[in-house]
């Protein structure tokens, strides 16, 4: 294959919302139309003095498939983007390796449903598709990581609702997932796409729908007061719960203690109902075992042990706008078929990202990973379009897919995979089988169930 070799076609697996892009390899004049051109030719030798057969009738009466020779009939060789699946691998080993790294995936859910919802039969029905998915996303967020299974190290399972946690990796992804899907059903313009700032102007309301969620994002996280909370820790069944102050009273801080992400969680969703074990435990302030989790330092700040949703409210407002990034670089897979002009895209807004997102965090917008800042969310965007690229261009134009075969598998089971490794249900499951005493597993023989 030719390095920029033009992609004739693309389709789409409706039904699974799961994008193909086709590539047809064909030369300039198919069997078919040699036949049809012979065809005419003959008509028109034959055909008498009054012009009683026409070119049209040739073209109103074709040839019948049956009619060709086997060996001579139209050949589609239909090829799945299979960068697609190695990029959605690759995320998902990193959520697995990496706590609570979903943003490659999310970006990733954009370019997705860019194909997955190209053509549009009924956007009704559409919609209802993407309300089930979203919902189902969010239920399966809630069973695996709400508190129901109590983790490797405990052979328990089951969840008091007044404790249950609401948000989550998977929930994170659900939302993503439903307001992109919505955007890109309804919020699509009728212009045909010839130019980049064509392209622009087909999608100018999903521009404008981003830019209002970072504006709203960054008017909340930046304009609203944090004052002073406290929050209690159980220290034993016949012992009242310890109560921490934290003193605040600001506005704009992005610091563990008072940020405006973490005040939204804890008046909408309650503290009761956040991650208990958040990242800030594991800093140089709240544990002698940093970068893991340990016991405290003497002198650790009143804010250390409390709860904090890494997949929050108000943090959820830029994984949307990552899913809506991923979008754009779908709408350039489905408007340019050409490998040179989708790689020049790529890498001129992933670039752009990255300068965007670093410009920020030297101007005093910082890089924030459990808040998901707005320099952050283009930092993360911008390198997984970067990824993305090269592995577009490895896997789809050089053709070195031998090396990626497990990550193409893993690709297409992403779900699955998440559910089985990362919420720790397959970890669970060996763990049920022991012999003697339930301490006799495989995963206590290999100190993971220790």
């Amino acid at each position: 294959m030719a390095l920029y070799e033009p992609i004739k076609g693309h389709e789409v697996d409706e039904e699974h919302g799961m994008p193909d892009s086709v590539i047809i390899n064909s030369s300039s004049m198919s069997d078919q139309d040699v036949e049809m051109a012979v065809r005419i030719s003959k008509l028109r030798s034959s055909a008498p003095p009054n012009g009683a057969v026409s070119v049209a009738t040739a073209y109103t009466h074709p040839p019948e498939p049956a009619s060709l020779p086997a060996n001579s009939k139209l050949r589609h060789h239909q090829q799945r983007l299979v960068s697609l699946d190695v990029f959605r691998g690759l995320t998902v080993v990193l959520m697995i390796l990496v706590d609570n790294l979903c943003r490659f995936f999310l970006f990733m859910v954009g370019v997705s449903l860019s194909l997955a919802y190209k053509k549009l039969s009924c956007r009704v029905i559409a919609t209802k598709k993407a309300l089930l998915r979203g919902l189902k996303l969010l239920a399966l967020g809630l069973f695996l990581q709400g508190g129901f299974f109590h983790g490797i190290k405990e052979l328990t399972f089951g969840v008091d609702i007044a404790k249950m946690r609401w948000m989550g990796i998977l929930q994170r992804i659900g939302i993503g997932y439903l307001v992109a899907a919505l955007c890109e059903i309804w919020l699509k313009g009728d212009a045909i796409v010839t130019s980049w700032s064509s392209l622009l102007r087909k999608y100018k309301l999903q521009l404008v729908a981003a830019l209002i969620i970072t504006v709203t994002y960054l008017s909340l996280l930046y304009g609203l007061h944090v004052p002073d909370w406290e929050y209690q820790i159980s220290t034993g069944s016949y012992s009242a719960p310890k109560t921490f102050s934290v003193k605040c009273g600001v506005r704009g801080d992005t610091g563990p203690a008072c940020n405006a992400v973490g005040m939204i969680d804890r008046k909408l969703l309650g503290l009761q109902h956040l991650y208990r074990r958040p990242i800030y435990s594991r800093t140089e302030q709240c544990s002698i075992n940093s970068p893991d989790y340990g016991p405290l330092p003497a002198d650790a700040p009143s804010w250390c042990q409390s709860p904090f949703d890494p997949e929050g409210l108000l943090s959820s407002l830029m994984a949307i706008v990552t899913c809506l990034v991923g979008l754009h670089y779908g709408h350039i897979i489905n408007h340019f078929k050409d490998h040179r002009n989708r790689v020049l895209h790529w890498t001129i807004s992933s670039t752009s990202l990255v300068v965007l997102g670093l410009a920020l965090d030297l101007f005093g917008m910082h890089i924030n990973k459990p808040l998901y800042t707005f320099s952050y969310m283009c930092i993360t965007a911008g390198s997984a379009g970067i990824i993305f690229a090269g592995i577009y261009l490895m896997v789809d134009v050089c053709g070195y897919q031998r090396p990626t075969i497990v990550m193409e598998w893993m690709g297409k089971h992403a779900l699955a995979i998440f559910v089985l490794v990362a919420c720790n249900l397959l970890p669970v499951i060996l763990l049920g089988f022991y012999w003697g005493k339930p301490q006799n597993n495989i995963l206590t023989l290999i100190g993971i169930g220790k």
